[in-house]
């Protein structure tokens, strides 16, 4: 794989407020810069990449193995002044010549997402300047692609040359994703289409990257997907919400099938009622259905407990009938502990005595009675 030093340059200009890219044109930036990231030091982990913006000329992050310096930074970027694009490229290859690594060739990649308010002239001089020193440059022309189109171009073609191929210029329309143009594109897959992204063999899968090369790039790009499809939806919730019932009618079999269980059981249950506990009729199990299956031995089972309490219930009512308290109520003894347990009794009152009295006397009564 081919060892680089890559400076990334990102258009912070207010343009970059616009929301043709969604969510904008900078958070759109951020997601593509992280993709590009990944790709270099995935394609060769002793490559560089550092990080600079173009309106503000402020160099984020030197060049470093580290992409999670350069991804912490990226997120503190924000719209400033206008874009200053010759300034900024300058800039970059002054830092490209302070590499470490006086073996790696060197890379910058432009996002540029502003009207490019600068000299022809100028352009082609810095670009013949950057094919002296064997710089190579990749060009993101987005947002405002068509008014740079013409200059963007002269500019790629005077540092290829006649036969060189190192730079690339893209041009991407006003899309949902900008990351996912960037992912088939010679900046990614680089000049021999075998990028750090699991080159022409991830073809097939989704995102075009391979999640057993590279899982974290996989994740990152599946989560910003998912993000955005969230906005979408968010935004558009009165066409998500008409086009919901044609998407709950595929479902439609499966609530039925539910619903035919339900009716069932509870048709076996209002049998069980109506027979008043009888034994429900025999069914030949290998015919049912599992939950079929489940739903009759509920049955049997219920059917079971009610016969086993209704024969105690009748045993425990003959007890209490059967029960005769006669005795203990002619016991003196018992009475007259008892009424000196409550209170406000005298035990030795006239009245008291007359009711034991009484008792008594239909106790002999009912003795005389038995005995005719």
């Amino acid at each position: 794989m081919v060892l680089e030093s890559t400076i990334i340059c990102i258009d912070n200009s207010q343009y970059m407020r616009n929301g043709d890219f969604n969510p904008t044109r900078l958070q759109a930036q951020q997601d593509a810069v992280n993709l590009i990231t990944h790709s270099k030091t995935r394609s060769n982990p002793e490559s560089t990449v550092a990080l600079m913006t173009l309106s503000d000329l402020s160099v984020l992050v030197t060049l470093t193995t580290d992409t999670g310096k350069i991804l912490a930074k990226l997120h503190q970027v924000a719209p400033a002044a206008d874009m200053r694009f010759i300034s900024g490229i300058k800039i970059a290859h002054l830092c490209l010549k302070h590499r470490q690594g006086k073996n790696h060739k060197t890379r910058i990649v432009a996002f540029v997402g502003s009207p490019i308010e600068a000299d022809e002239k100028e352009m082609i001089k810095l670009a013949k300047k950057l094919k002296k020193e064997k710089v190579n440059i990749d060009i993101v022309n987005f947002g405002e692609d068509e008014c740079n189109a013409d200059v963007l171009n002269k500019f790629v073609t005077t540092i290829n040359g006649k036969e060189g191929t190192g730079s690339h210029l893209v041009t991407i329309p006003p899309g949902p994703h900008l990351s996912d143009a960037l992912v088939s594109s010679p900046i990614v897959q680089g000049e021999d289409g075998s990028g750090g992204v699991g080159g022409s063999s991830s073809a097939g899968f989704e995102f075009g990257v391979n999640p057993d090369d590279d899982p974290e790039l996989a994740l990152a790009l599946r989560v910003s997907m998912e993000e955005q499809r969230a906005r979408q939806q968010a935004e558009g919730g009165g066409e998500e919400t008409g086009a919901a019932p044609a998407v709950t009618g595929g479902v439609g079999e499966d609530e039925s099938s539910e619903e035919a269980l339900l009716q069932r059981a509870l048709a076996m249950s209002m049998d069980t009622g109506e027979t008043g506990g009888a034994a429900p009729k025999e069914r030949d199990l290998s015919s049912m259905t599992e939950e079929e299956q489940i739903a009759y031995a509920m049955q049997m089972s219920m059917a079971d407990s009610e016969k086993a309490e209704e024969p105690a219930k009748a045993e425990s009512m003959d007890v209490d009938d059967k029960e005769d308290y006669s005795e203990v109520m002619n016991d003196p003894a018992f009475l007259q502990s008892v009424l000196q347990n409550l209170p406000g009794v005298d035990p030795q009152s006239e009245a008291v005595r007359n009711a034991m009295g009484a008792m008594k006397d239909e106790k002999k009564d009912e003795k005389k009675e038995e005995k005719k």
